[in-house]
């Protein structure tokens, strides 16, 4: 794929995957997403003809002006899309592959001090949600999902979700085809906390209902939609 017609679809991935673009033109000239992903693109190809500090220098001016870090030793595929941006941290050994969308926040960080491969490597379709920390040499599968504010320490299979912190997989029931559109909705993350301690209440009722042929009459329990009563806290 030929260097204008990568511009042509880092373009058309933002006026896509984001809901309040108007036009292309606002979209290249306003968003600082994809500004970033445009400068990187000129600076990585500084440094890989060996224009080191040319490539540094075009990534720090970048950073400036766009809030978003992207080391130009990184590898980034066609179709990225940095929504909002701000914060986001880009490791230098760092691998994206195509059609990947990245939230406000995201860090693809290294754990180690040595020299070589120590950032994430990230395939084809996966969303990393706002906040999320991916560290360390570890593979994101494709058209998986990171959900907001998960930490990301160990490899994640394709068509899985990661939550929590440290980050847990949690695989599909059913495997995803290829999607035409990125998996962006974090409303339906899985809450594996609650599901255990729901798990543990119903347990603990089966075992109170053996004992005394009734459930505890002071289980704490939220209502049908989701919501806990109780005191108020005093501050």
């Amino acid at each position: 794929m030929g260097t204008s017609a990568v511009w042509r679809r880092d373009l058309q991935a933002a006026i896509n995957r984001d809901p309040a673009a108007r036009s292309a033109f606002e979209v290249a000239l306003l968003y600082p997403g994809v500004h970033a992903v445009w400068a990187h693109r000129l600076a990585h190809h500084l440094w890989t003809r060996g224009h080191r500090f040319a490539g540094r220098a075009l990534s720090q001016a970048a950073r400036w002006f766009t809030g978003i870090e992207i080391h130009p030793g990184a590898s980034i595929g066609p179709g990225l899309f940095i929504d909002h941006g701000m914060g986001v941290v880009i490791g230098e050994t760092a691998e994206i592959g195509e059609d990947v969308t990245i939230y406000h926040g995201v860090t693809l960080g290294g754990t180690s001090l040595e020299k070589g491969k120590r950032h994430p490597t990230v395939r084809d379709r996966v969303t990393i949600g706002a906040g999320a920390k991916v560290l360390g040499p570890v593979e994101v599968g494709e058209c998986s999902r990171i959900g907001a504010n998960a930490v990301v320490v160990r490899p994640v299979p394709a068509n899985a979700v990661v939550v929590g912190v440290p980050g847990q997989v949690v695989s599909r029931q059913r495997v995803r085809e290829v999607p035409l559109e990125p998996d962006l909705d974090d409303t339906v993350l899985p809450d594996l906390v609650g599901a255990s301690l729901s798990s543990l209440m119903e347990r603990v009722d089966e075992l109170e209902v053996t004992l005394t042929g009734r459930p505890s009459p002071t289980a704490l329990r939220p209502s049908a939609d989701g919501v806990w009563s109780g005191d108020d806290f005093s501050i």
